[in-house]
């Protein structure tokens, strides 16, 4: 072998060695602290577990949603309806005290008519002045009588409609009734019982907009999701950047096609616990802490912000059950031990 070839070789092997481990140092320098991996996968029951409990858990919670507003709505028009009826009843006395005078001056005095009226005038000038004051005083007490007829009018229709806010009210709760039932036979596939649920957590989210009527507008996946650069519903973008502006800053996913559940719609996000993103362990720790304040925050502000559930560490919370205990399969995607999840409506 010549010998120029023979120093090459000597002098490859070392540089290769060397250039070895110095990628060896760089990987070990570079590997995160924990097995983070991506957003849970669309396959893994880590949305409430089967799609016919999923779809239990959403028609449950929906229609708690939707009675919960019928019912508020119809106590504030009830309210609005009891002043309404406290200004006529007062109206109504004035207004019989008036009508009563003039019953009282006609019996004390005889009832006037207007040609005893013009009969006692003693020149055209009176005469005149009489039919004058004829037509005021015909006048005043007709408005006096129709304002008193329109008064009780109003009372009497605002009782009616007091009756039927009563009577809707009625009808709401018994829905929430059954909406509960709904919830907690749903939940009993996958919950042994109530639990303690959460601590922490502030109650000022600045509220989504609503219907007039206190219902939530309906929404699709229409616009941007930051976290994905997918979409999701304006309702879902105002819960995370609320959530965001409370301090909740750790990885974020929202939008995930395939699977079933709210992800797909738009409607849903996974807050990692960990702050390096999604790990495949259960928090611990300052990240078990976070999830516990942003779960409880979620659960705080969900008439405010439009959630209709929240699952963490094994335990899922519906505005109809409270906080209930949770089994998704054992893993921490599936338990929900690494991440948190909400449903938006």
């Amino acid at each position: 072998m010549p010998r120029t070839r023979l120093i090459r070789r000597r002098v490859r092997r070392p540089l290769l060695t060397l250039l070895a481990v110095v990628a060896l140092l760089l990987g070990a320098g570079l590997a995160p602290a924990g097995p983070a991996v991506a957003a849970p996968t669309p396959n893994a029951p880590n949305e409430g577990g089967t799609k016919q409990l999923r779809e239990a858990l959403e028609a449950a919670a929906k229609g708690h949603i939707e009675a919960k507003a019928r019912l508020d709505n119809s106590k504030r028009r009830q309210t609005e309806l009891t002043g309404q009826l406290k200004q006529l009843e007062v109206r109504l006395v004035e207004l019989t005290s008036q009508v009563g005078e003039v019953a009282a001056q006609s019996y004390r005095l005889g009832r006037l008519t207007p040609v005893s009226a013009l009969l006692a005038s003693s020149d055209p000038s009176s005469f005149l002045q009489r039919a004058s004051e004829l037509d005021v005083m015909a006048q005043r007490d007709s408005r006096r009588l129709r304002d008193l007829n329109e008064a009780k009018t109003e009372a009497a229709r605002a009782k009616t409609a007091i009756d039927a806010e009563v009577r809707e009210q009625r009808k709401q709760l018994a829905i929430l009734a059954k909406k509960k039932r709904d919830a907690e036979v749903a939940l009993a596939k996958v919950s042994s019982g109530s639990s303690a649920g959460f601590s922490g957590g502030s109650t000022s989210a600045k509220p989504a907009p609503r219907n007039p009527d206190g219902s939530w507008p309906s929404e699709s996946c229409s616009v941007k999701d930051p976290t994905t650069g997918s979409c999701i519903t304006p309702r879902t973008l105002h819960m995370l950047r609320q959530a965001q502006a409370a301090g909740y800053k750790r990885h974020v996913s929202c939008f995930r096609s395939g699977g079933g559940g709210e992800h797909p719609k738009g409607r849903a996000c996974d807050f990692s616990a960990a702050t390096g993103g999604f790990e495949d362990r259960s928090a611990t720790g300052g990240d078990k802490a976070y999830g516990d304040s942003l779960a409880s925050y979620l659960k705080n502000n969900a008439s405010k912000l439009g959630v209709m559930y929240v699952i963490w560490y094994r335990q899922i919370w519906m505005p109809n059950t409270g906080w209930r205990s949770y089994s998704g399969g054992g893993s921490p995607a599936a338990d929900h031990t690494n991440h948190v999840h909400v449903s938006m409506y």
